[in-house]
């Protein structure tokens, strides 16, 4: 919640008086000989004191009024509550703390002058239902996303919500709840949720009128767990979009919720939940409502239709309201596929700085001889190592212990899991398996092949976010000649030599030529020099993983 600003009323400084009380006690000096006295009696001269005590008057009268009844109050609970936080009002104030013997009052801010960011982050804090909130962020360009405060009660009927208590003059709005907003193509896809606010007011009806033409709660759900309507549609299927486009975003808006909010999904699997139940569990108390085929009329007093996103397979802390970063969404990964129950009052711990196959140990102990396990992540159709036996021979003489995956889509997650959480290294060539890096524990090796025309693409969306999750980066990149495209369009083609002219022509030609239509020969000299340097970084890790256990070595 966002602390409140807290004001400062200080009374103005009080006007010199110094020049003023002078002429006021003394009498005014005579009038000239020639000239007769002003008003008769010498009524001029009072008249000469009246007025300057006048102007004093209404100026202290306008000097009260300045200040705020509320900075005057103070009830016996404010009074205790500075007591009890004297020394953190006197920070707030930047007053010592004897000074202090006013508490500075919030202001009051009424809904329309607070950005829709806030109430989507809760930044803005709760709110009584009657106070109607209907507000969309239409500001980033990977999604939009709208919330409701009230009385908001879904329609499958018309793939609507309607909110009873919407704010006078609130014009209907339209999302699809998806985090590619960017790519028309794709959106077109993703069902449209219509908002429609009811006016508060019903024309002129009676309460009881208007409470009967509102739709009936077959669901009433209870008040402060707000509802969470995203779209599992467009991309999934594919790992890469599940997680960056689906289940980083979900935990980036939800989170904070603490597992009371119901999550509402647009084009919803059966498979997607059993695949990802581990997941969700840990961000939901309750049911998940398909929003197509659930014909129930669902009541909620706070709803956000659409996920904020922070960008590819990231979750910057700056930008949640608790400070929680990608360690945070990877602990809770952790938690899910490790087996452990569900522990809905211990929040998951971030995965500590350790290389799990090879545990800090004492010299006599058998486990010091165990070689790094490197885990090898093979494709089958396109971007193929085509000669995979010299690598894992490569990786072998390197002091590795090589294990070669080859993933398919039936694959469990918690067998994907349990292999990189014990694993020191991953080799993958640039493709939606590298983002089972997120299962591998800090400190360990992330190894990418990058193929030809795909640099910005291997960086952006696996590089820099296996580095924030505290993972060593490694690149392989493929030189030309190494490209099975050399031998398709040529060495000296502007497609091999001059990727830009091809990405320039768009997403789609890029992935048609160079993800769909290209294997690798890895040149197991090159490759080699970084398995040394991979080699030498788990050596370090694990002399630092030594040193913080206090083993002598």
């Amino acid at each position: 919640m966002q602390q409140p600003q807290q004001h400062h009323h200080h009374k103005p400084p009080k006007p010199s008086l110094s020049g003023s009380a002078s002429w006021i006690r003394r009498s005014p000096p005579p009038s000239p000989p020639h000239r007769k006295p002003w008003g008769a009696g010498g009524r001029g001269r009072y008249a000469c004191r009246a007025v300057p005590l006048l102007v004093l008057t209404v100026y202290s009268l306008f000097t009260v009024l300045r200040i705020p009844s509320s900075s005057l109050v103070v009830n016996t609970a404010d009074s205790e509550r500075v007591d009890r936080r004297e020394d953190v009002e006197a920070f707030k104030t930047h007053l010592p703390s004897n000074q202090n013997s006013l508490e500075a009052r919030q202001e009051t801010r009424s809904p329309a002058s607070l950005p829709c960011s806030a109430f989507i982050s809760g930044e803005a804090g709760g709110g009584q239902a009657e106070e109607g909130v209907l507000c969309c962020d239409r500001s980033h360009y990977r999604s939009d996303v709208c919330y409701l405060r009230g009385d908001a009660r879904t329609d499958p009927s018309t793939s609507s919500v309607l909110l009873y208590n919407a704010p006078r003059g609130a014009a209907p709005e339209k999302v699809r709840p998806y985090t590619r907003k960017f790519e028309e193509s794709i959106m077109r896809s993703i069902d449209e949720v219509t908002i429609v606010p009811v006016d508060s007011t019903g024309n002129g009806t009676d309460k009881d009128t208007r409470d009967s033409l509102r739709r009936r709660c077959d669901v009433r759900h209870p008040a402060g767990v707000p509802a969470v309507v995203f779209s599992t549609g467009g991309y999934t299927g594919n790992v890469y979009h599940e997680f960056s486009d689906g289940l980083i975003p979900l935990f980036v808006t939800a989170e904070r919720f603490g597992g009371e909010v119901v999550f509402v999904v647009l084009e919803y699997h059966y498979w997607w939940l059993g695949r990802y139940g581990a997941i969700l569990e840990r961000l939901t108390n309750y049911k998940i409502i398909d929003f197509r085929y659930d014909r129930r009329v669902h009541c909620f007093s706070e709803m956000i239709v659409g996920l904020r996103i922070h960008g590819e397979l990231v979750v910057d802390p700056k930008l949640m309201p608790n400070g929680k970063s990608i360690k945070d969404f990877q602990a809770l990964l952790h938690q899910g596929y490790s087996g452990k129950p569900s522990a809905t009052s211990a929040a998951p711990l971030p995965l500590p700085l350790a290389t799990p196959s090879r545990p800090c140990v004492r010299p006599d102990d058998h486990a010091k001889a165990a070689k790094p396990k490197m885990l090898i992540f093979i494709r089958k159709q396109n971007r193929v190592i085509l000669n995979l036996p010299h690598v894992v021979t490569a990786c072998r003489r390197a002091g590795f212990a090589p294990h070669v995956m080859n993933l398919r889509r039936q694959t469990p997650l918690p067998v994907i899991h349990a292999a990189l959480a014990s694993a020191d290294a991953m080799v993958a060539v640039h493709g939606a398996a590298v983002t089972h890096f997120l299962f591998m524990r800090p400190g360990t090796v992330l190894l990418q092949i990058v193929p030809v025309g795909l640099d910005w693409a291997a960086e952006s969306f696996y590089g820099k976010p296996a580095q924030q999750l505290g993972l060593e980066y490694l690149e392989y990149r493929v030189a030309p000649e190494e490209s099975s495209l050399a031998a398709e369009y040529g060495l000296n083609s502007t497609v091999v030599q001059d990727p830009s002219v091809i990405s320039s022509q768009g997403w789609w030609e890029m992935k048609k030529v160079y993800m769909d239509r290209q294997n690798v020969t890895v040149s197991v000299k090159r490759f080699g020099e970084l398995l040394r340097a991979a080699k030498l970084h788990l050596k370090k890790n694990a002399t630092a993983c030594g040193k913080a256990a206090g083993v002598v070595r």
